[in-house]
């Protein structure tokens, strides 16, 4: 077990804040939020905290890097203050992936068709190898790749990252809420069906920059939900920190100075591990 002190001063950094200093860069997604909703009222515990990053501007607020379906469940159920971890944006703190969206349960063409019918996007079909390097050099939004394997390059745009942005959101909310969405990390379709019996395709999207992040946070706007895979080193998961206190009748100040004397004392009583190797959770 690492030393208390090794955990406070390297990679724990814990607070109550407003929920009005929040910003989001996702929305939140719906088929995770609303469960969320009833699971927090069941049980009566914030179990992970959100994972925050200060804005850079001096203005008091943070952009939210993980947990935007928690927040959305916590002021759902008239929570104003929320508990959060706040991290560097910077590597080796915090590195930023991608999810890729899998989408089951509906006909192929009907997927096809819902991207399709966004305005300002084209499709076009190409080899897998082709699509993953015209992404990666920012040529197309997005590929998408379907169950029978045949992939489609989806363009449009051009290089402002705002009108990017603004088609990739068209583009995710198009089957959103017609399909069942899972999220993954690969676009081989022989290891999506041998997860995924009910595949109709995977939806391919490009990896985020943290500044990219913050700039669209700053302008009020948002990259589609569930897309944004930021991987914490020192994350604070399992708290299980009771909402009755979240929700009480007194300041932020002394939510603060409750919450402190809380972890002091999970500290004090070796109640807190420290893993430094990758780990598997099989409660959550």
């Amino acid at each position: 077990m690492a030393p208390a002190s090794y955990l406070n001063a390297k990679s724990l950094d814990l607070r109550v804040v407003d929920s009005s200093a929040l910003l989001s860069h996702e929305d939140h997604d719906r088929q995770r939020s609303l469960p969320l909703v009833e699971a927090l009222k069941r049980d009566g515990l914030l179990k992970n905290p959100p994972v925050v990053t200060p804005t850079g501007l001096n203005d008091g607020q943070y952009v939210m890097l993980d947990g935007a379906n928690r927040i959305f469940a916590l002021e759902a159920l008239g929570i104003p203050h929320t508990l959060v971890q706040v991290v560097p944006y910077e590597e080796p703190h915090v590195e930023l992936l991608t999810w890729y969206h899998v989408v089951c349960d509906i006909p192929a063409a009907t997927l096809r068709h819902a991207i399709e019918s966004v305005e300002g996007v084209t499709l076009e079909p190409a080899s897998l190898t082709h699509a993953r390097g015209l992404l990666s050099a920012r040529a197309i939004l997005a590929y998408y790749v379907q169950a029978d394997g045949e992939v489609l390059t989806i363009a449009g745009g051009g290089l402002d990252l705002h009108e990017r942005n603004r088609l990739l959101n068209g583009i995710a909310c198009s089957y959103m809420e017609i399909g069942t969405l899972y999220r993954n990390k690969t676009d081989s379709v022989s290891e999506l069906l041998s997860l995924y019996p009910g595949l109709t395709g995977a939806i391919i999207y490009p990896k985020y920059a943290p500044e990219e992040i913050l700039d669209l946070a700053h302008n009020g706007m948002r990259v589609p939900p569930g897309l944004t895979r930021h991987i914490v080193h020192g994350r604070a998961l399992r708290l299980n920190y009771p909402l009755e206190r979240l929700g009480a009748d007194i300041s932020l100040e002394e939510k603060n100075i409750e919450l402190q004397q809380w972890i002091q004392h999970k500290f004090q009583n070796r109640m807190v591990r420290y893993y430094a190797e990758s780990t598997y959770l099989f409660d959550e």
